[in-house]
């Protein structure tokens, strides 16, 4: 999930930057790409992969 946001992110700073969009400081394409850089990081981590890695092994009875 967090992959999402991150690509929504990354496009919203390239239209920012290719459409030379005036902002405010706080709102410049470089701070959305570093946003969406940390959601990916976060993602990449694992946690926002919404579903647990550890499974219960099968055992055949």
């Amino acid at each position: 999930m967090l992959g999402i946001v991150a690509a929504v992110l990354f496009f919203f700073a390239f239209l920012i930057n290719a459409a030379d969009i005036a902002t405010n400081d706080a709102f410049t394409s470089t701070n959305v790409m570093l946003l969406g850089l940390t959601a990916l990081a976060l993602h990449v981590s694992g946690l926002g992969a919404g579903h647990s890695t550890r499974r219960r092994p099968w055992s055949r009875s």
